[in-house]
C-alpha cells in the first residue's frame, strides 16, 4: 500500500523498501533522498523550482541483486508513472534521436492509464450504483412498466384527473418501487448470478492507433475509424451475459463517461514531468572509450541522444509537449567488462550519484527466501492453498536452498536470486503438477528433499546449466 509522499522521510522510504529488498542499503538510501527531494522541490515557491534539479542515480551491481525493484517499489511508493527501458534496444535500429524520446513518451502513456485508474476508482461507487440501476430497468422489463404517468393522445383533450386516478398511480409506483427495490436486493446478494441479461456496451475498437512519420519520428496516433469511415457517433452492441459480467461491464462504462478526459490528460502530463521515474537499464553495454569504430559509433551515438533527454528537452507526444528537465533517470549495469568512466564525460556528469549495490551471499539468500512480504515461498504456498494444498518448508529446507543457489551461481554464472527462483521452480516442479490430486493435505519439504531433487543438478552445475 503507498503512503502520501509528504509523510515518506527518507527513513520511512527505507524502511518501507526493506519489506521487500534484502540489503543494498547504500542504494535505498540514495533513492529515498531523491524522493524526498522531489517533495520538497514541490513545496518551494513556483518561481525557485525550475532552479531545483533532479540528482540522476547509477547503479552499479551484478544481476540479481535488487537495482530494478528498488527503482519499482519507489515509484509505487511515490504513486509515480515509472517505466523500465533497457539502453540496448536503442542500438537495434541505429542512434536516431527519435528511438531515445520514445521512452518518454511511453511514460507519458503509462502516466494517462495510471491517472484513468485513480479517477475511475474514485468513481466507482457511483458508477456501480449507475450500473445496477441499468441491470434492473432490464430485469423489470416492459411488462412492468408503470402507469404512474398516463399517456396522452396529442389530438385529444386530457380529462381532469380525479382523486381515484391520483391514488392508482401512486399505489403503482410505490409497487414500481418495491418491485426495483427487490431486483437490487437480488442482484447485490448475489442470487441472480445465473440470470442472463442482454446488455448494450459500446464497441471496443471504435478508436484505434495508427502509426505515422512525423518530423520527431514514428509516433502513435488516436484515429476515429468510424469518422474516417463516414459513420457517426458512439457505436454500441448487444451481448449476452450474466449478471455479474453486465454488472462489471456497465460499471466500468458508466465510470469511463464520468471521466473527464481533457482533465486526465492534463494530470499525466504533469505528472509524467514531476514526478515520473525513468529506469535505463543495461547502460554498460553501450559504455564505451572514445575514438571507436564500427558498432562502438552506434553505441557512443546513443549516449549522446541521451544527453539532451536526461539534461532537460521537450519531446513531443500524442499528449503533447512533455518536458523531461524534472524526470528522474536512474541507470544501472552490471560493469563487468566496462566501467562508468567508459561513459562519455557528458553522460557521466548527468549521473552524478553513484551506488554501488553488493553482490549477494548464502546468508542473503535465506533471508530473501522469507524475510521479504512478497517472498517466494509466501508465493508458492499461495498458489498452492487454491487447489487445497499446504506447502511447509522446514527452516533446514531453505537453508539447503539458499546454499546450493550460492554453489550452482559460483559454477554456472551469477544470476543473483533470479537463481532462487530457478531452483525453487526446479524443486516443486512434481508438486505443482500433481496440486490438484492432493487437496486437504498438508506437503512438508525438508532438507532430504532439496539434496534429493536439487543435489545432483547443482553437483554438475556447469554441465547443468540449461537446469538451474
Amino acid at each position: 500500500m503507498s503512503l502520501p509522499i509528504e509523510s515518506l522521510t527518507p527513513a520511512q522510504t527505507v524502511a518501507e523498501l526493506d519489506k521487500y529488498i534484502v540489503g543494498q542499503q547504500e542504494a535505498k538510501r540514495a533513492v529515498a533522498v531523491a524522493l524526498r527531494n522531489r517533495w520538497r522541490r514541490q513545496q518551494l515557491p513556483r518561481h525557485e523550482r525550475d532552479d531545483i534539479t533532479p540528482k540522476n542515480i547509477l547503479m552499479i551491481g551484478p544481476t540479481g541483486v535488487g537495482k530494478t525493484e528498488i527503482a519499482r517499489r519507489l515509484a509505487h511508493l511515490a504513486r509515480a508513472p515509472f517505466i523500465k527501458v533497457e539502453a540496448t534496444k536503442f542500438t537495434e535500429v541505429g542512434y536516431v534521436g527519435r528511438d531515445v524520446e520514445s521512452m518518454v513518451r511511453d511514460l507519458a502513456a503509462l502516466a494517462v492509464r495510471l491517472v484513468e485508474n485513480e479517477r475511475v476508482e474514485a468513481v466507482r461507487a457511483d458508477a456501480h450504483e449507475a450500473a445496477v440501476d441499468l441491470i434492473v430497468d432490464i430485469l423489470d422489463g416492459p411488462e412492468h412498466v408503470s402507469f404512474a404517468t398516463p399517456f396522452f393522445s396529442s389530438f385529444s383533450t386530457p380529462e381532469p384527473e380525479t382523486p381515484e386516478d391520483t391514488e392508482k398511480a401512486r399505489g403503482l409506483e410505490a409497487e414500481r418501487q418495491a418491485r426495483r427495490a427487490e431486483w437490487r436486493r437480488k442482484i447485490e446478494a448475489h442470487e441472480l448470478n445465473d440470470t442472463i441479461v442482454d446488455i448494450e456496451t459500446e464497441e471496443a475498437g471504435g478508436s484505434q492507433f495508427l502509426q505515422v512519420f512525423t518530423p520527431q519520428g514514428m509516433e502513435e496516433m488516436g484515429v476515429d475509424m468510424n469518422q474516417l469511415m463516414g459513420r457517426g457517433g458512439t457505436h454500441y452492441v448487444t451481448r449476452r451475459v450474466t449478471v455479474p459480467e453486465a454488472l462489471d461491464l456497465l460499471t466500468e462504462q458508466e465510470a469511463n463517461k464520468r471521466l473527464d478526459k481533457t482533465s486526465v490528460v492534463k494530470e499525466a502530463v504533469h505528472r509524467t514531468e514531476q514526478t515520473g521515474i525513468i529506469f535505463l537499464d543495461e547502460i554498460d553495454k553501450i559504455a564505451m572509450k572514445s575514438g571507436g569504430s564500427g558498432p562502438d559509433v552506434s553505441r557512443e551515438g546513443v549516449q549522446r541522444d541521451l544527453l539532451p533527454i536526461i539534461e532537460g528537452s521537450t519531446v513531443p507526444s500524442k499528449y503533447g509537449p512533455i518536458r523531461t528537465d524534472h524526470i528522474l533517470f536512474i541507470a544501472a549495469g552490471a560493469f563487468n567488462i566496462s566501467k562508468p568512466s567508459d561513459l562519455i564525460p557528458e553522460l557521466q556528469g548527468r549521473l552524478p550519484i553513484r551506488v554501488e549495490l553488493e553482490s549477494l551471499g548464502e546468508d542473503d539468500f535465506r533471508r530473501i527466501l522469507s524475510e521479504p512480504q512478497n517472498a517466494l515461498t509466501r508465493q508458492y504456498e499461495k498458489l498452492l492453498s487454491v487447489e487445497g494444498v499446504k506447502l511447509v518448508f522446514t527452516d533446514a529446507a531453505l537453508d539447503e536452498v539458499a546454499h546450493l543457489a550460492t554453489e550452482a551461481n559460483k559454477k554456472a554464472g551469477n544470476t543473483g536470486a533470479r537463481r532462487l527462483q530457478t531452483l525453487l521452480e526446479r524443486l516443486l516442479e512434481d508438486l505443482m503438477y500433481k496440486a490438484a490430486e492432493l487437496r486437504g493435505q498438508t506437503v512438508t519439504l525438508d532438507v532430504a528433499d532439496v539434496r534429493e531433487k536439487l543435489g545432483p543438478i547443482v553437483r554438475d552445475a556447469a554441465k547443468n546449466q540449461a537446469l538451474i
